[in-house]
């Protein structure tokens, strides 16, 4: 017997939200909460700084960025295909002038200044990429490797603009977000690792290779279980099998040409403190020292908001950006991070119900390609706060001050509430 499904919006309300029925709300709920949070934790962060009003701008974009959610989630996302190389070339065009003419700060040249406000283009080229792979894919299944090609191609360009400025920080967030598409658009998983493989492999190398007969045993099964894969996935048998051992090997000795010649001092150090924070305490280990003091310092209920003796002493510096995360460890202990645990669990969780409940391909490989982009950044932030990843420039959605990267997240969001909007599924 068919049922009519209940309405999710209260009676009261539902002639004014009638537009937006099919919103997930759950989803806004959730990147609301963390605005809120992120507004409050900024200002406990800058509280002996009156001149600094970074937590007013935070809830401005929030303003903002939730009116565009609204406004965006009732316009067709599918209308996009038609200007998806167009997207394409706004992206890699704003990236080549921030090259040209940027403003450089702190070894890097990531700013355009546009009548005195600074902006970022690398952030809103991440949602460019999702809107351009989304279509390509749309349009043809990663399925086989010539498509799969066609892919990783096109989102090359624009990696290494980004790459060059230096931003490796964001360059990781396009590769994480091309892999999730991918995957999701049929691509064989055992092509995706071959892809990663001389990476790893160069990683292995410089890591192993210092260990002796131990070392090179490793690294020889390494390169053996990659030449199964490639046996195993790949169509040509001989030479697809021999050309992945061949590359992995010469990736394992480019390894230490990487570190030298590519990697910038500031990267290395990154690298190193991962390996232990505490051979350089002052210079590049004391953010991490400092972050995990104030995290554990928190415990079970924290110290309270605006009582935390790192964060009001200033002990962690950027800690309004990168290291949000500790203010809410340390001021609202463990149950305030849980909290914001389980607020990036429901939006990942909303994100993949949105992507299998999408009425077309196009809508689902955005959704996919957003949750890409926010699991991994939540990841790589939060696992620098606690030493378990290197520390880059990569901001905690909705809890960091960067007003570039909240708007850019809210545009996402509303991109995927459309797809959420105009579902049309019929309902038992």
């Amino acid at each position: 017997m068919f049922r009519k499904k209940k309405s999710p919006i209260p009676s009261p309300l539902r002639p004014w939200l009638q537009p937006w029925q099919e919103m997930d709300w759950f989803l806004l709920g959730a990147v609301l909460s963390l605005v809120v949070l992120g507004g409050v934790m900024i200002h406990s962060v800058q509280l002996n700084h009156t001149e600094r009003r970074d937590w007013m701008f935070h809830a401005l974009i929030g303003s903002v960025g939730t009116f565009l959610v609204f406004i965006i989630s009732r316009l067709r996302y599918d209308a996009l295909l038609a200007w998806k190389w167009w997207i394409y070339s706004i992206t890699n065009v704003s990236l080549l002038l921030v090259m040209i003419a940027g403003v450089e700060e702190k070894g890097a040249q990531r700013w355009l200044n546009i009548f005195g406000f600074g902006l970022q283009p690398s952030e809103f080229a991440k949602l460019g990429a999702i809107i351009t792979l989304a279509a390509l894919l749309h349009q043809r299944s990663a399925s086989t490797l010539p498509q799969m090609m066609k892919v990783l191609i096109v989102a090359a360009l624009p990696w290494v603009l980004i790459f060059l400025q230096p931003n490796l920080g964001t360059s990781l967030v396009f590769g994480a977000i091309t892999f999730g598409m991918l995957y999701w658009g049929n691509a064989n998983p055992g092509w995706l690792l071959l892809l990663l493989s001389p990476v790893i492999s160069a990683i292995l190398f410089t890591t192993l290779v210092t260990k002796g007969a131990i070392g090179i045993l490793g690294l020889g099964l390494w390169i053996a279980f990659i030449g199964w894969v490639a046996l195993k996935t790949l169509p040509w048998k001989t030479y697809g099998t021999l050309v992945p051992i061949v590359i992995n090997t010469i990736a394992g000795g480019l390894g230490q040409v990487l570190w030298q010649f590519v990697l910038h001092d500031y990267q290395k150090a990154r690298i190193l403190t991962l390996i232990d924070p505490e051979q350089d305490p002052q210079g590049a280990g004391y953010h991490v020292i400092q972050s995990k003091i104030a995290i554990g310092a928190g415990e079970f209920l924290g110290r309270g908001i605006f009582h935390g003796t790192q964060t009001q002493l200033e002990f962690i510096p950027e800690q309004h950006t990168d290291f949000i995360f500790t203010a809410v460890g340390e001021e609202l202990g463990f149950v305030g991070a849980i909290f914001v645990l389980g607020a990036y669990l429901l939006i990942c969780y909303r994100l993949l119900i949105i992507a299998q409940s999408a009425k077309d391909e196009f809508g689902s490989l955005i959704a996919v390609g957003v949750f890409s982009m926010i699991i991994f950044q939540v990841s790589i932030n939060i696992g620098m706060t606690i030493n378990l990843a290197p520390v880059t420039g990569i901001p905690l959605p909705w809890l960091s001050h960067g007003n570039a990267a909240l708007l850019m997240n809210f545009l996402a969001i509303g991109l995927v509430e459309s797809v959420a909007n105009f579902r049309n599924k019929p309902r038992f």
